[in-house]
């Protein structure tokens, strides 16, 4: 812990009534166990100004106002699809505030909301229909049947830099909220499991 996270108010005082009773600042220093250089800014602070209150920090100012973040929250929520560049611009577009979409995804990340992979369309009736048909048919299979038999499933592959894969802004554990599944199927199937024979 650092000498100036350990001088809480308290102590603070008690260096300066030390000081003003006559100890020096070496004394003040091993009775404390602090460094010199604490206690010389501390007793140069008191003469100079009467107090021993901790200035405040400089900072960067904050780039958004609690009202603009909680737009961006209200429109990202709204538009769950939407990226951090389009809601950047929609603040801009709505209250004149330029800010970065880096900026965007902390502000959302602040109020529980991170960027997400949508999750697929849900399998259609068709879809189930020929999964219970196909389980029908071969839950009589002996062991040597499905050996012959090698199980695989969807993978995706991309041949430029898009993958084209949806995100939206949700909150954790909300991932199939009827909200958060995307009705959008790229591949024109069901996301059915590929039995391929190795006869």
């Amino acid at each position: 812990m650092s000498n100036h996270q350990r001088l809480n108010g308290g102590m603070r005082w008690r260096i300066v009534e030390r000081l003003e009773a006559g100890q020096s600042q070496v004394q003040v220093c091993r009775g404390f166990n602090l460094t010199p250089s604490v206690v010389c800014n501390l007793w140069k602070q008191f003469q100079d100004t009467g107090s021993i209150e901790r200035k405040p920090r400089q900072g960067r100012p904050r780039a958004t106002t609690a009202t603009e973040d909680c737009y961006l929250s209200i429109i990202a929520s709204r538009n769950r699809g939407a990226t951090a560049s389009q809601l950047s611009r929609d603040l801009y577009a709505a209250t004149g505030t330029r800010v970065l979409r880096m900026t965007v995804s902390k502000r959302l990340h602040e109020t529980g909301l991170f960027a997400r992979s949508a999750v697929c369309v849900p399998l259609t009736s068709m879809n189930r229909r020929v999964h219970l048909a196909s389980c029908k048919e071969h839950r009589d299979w002996s062991m040597d049947q499905w050996v012959t038999v090698l199980f695989t499933d969807e993978s995706r592959f991309s041949l430029n830099t898009n993958s084209r894969r949806t995100f939206i802004w949700r909150e954790p554990g909300t991932r199939y909220l009827s909200s958060n599944v995307c009705e959008i199927d790229h591949y024109g199937g069901g996301g059915l499991m590929v039995w391929v024979g190795i006869m």
